[in-house]
């Protein structure tokens, strides 16, 4: 009699709301997100390889587990951008000074 891995569905679902999350929330929603689904995911892939003949639905492991490296690698990409960009410009009204200051290069420019 085979079973199902305890933990697939829930590091599915966690991987696929981590892509999201890590647009909402400047990618630190998703990057939680995504190393839980990865944590689950690889927790049961282990259990699986121990008794393979046992566990009927091993695929959805794998798919959780890639779309939670693949989310992961995302939210990191923005979490970084984001401090970089914050390094950079020192605030957002330093952002906002910098794009008026792009702006006003233009209209200077186009005279």
């Amino acid at each position: 009699m085979t079973q199902k891995l305890p933990n697939a569905t829930l590091a599915l679902v966690l991987a696929i709301i981590s892509y999201v999350a890590c647009c909402l929330s400047y990618g630190l929603g998703g990057l939680v997100l995504s190393i839980i689904a990865f944590v689950l995911a690889n927790k049961d892939r282990k259990t699986y390889l121990l008794n393979p003949e046992n566990y009927d639905n091993y695929g959805q492991v794998k798919t959780a587990r890639i779309l939670a490296i693949v989310a992961l690698i995302l939210s990191a990409l923005i979490v970084i951008s984001f401090v970089a960009a914050f390094l950079f410009f020192g605030s957002l009204e330093g952002l906002e000074q910098w794009a008026n200051e792009m702006q006003q290069q233009q209209i200077e420019a186009a005279q």
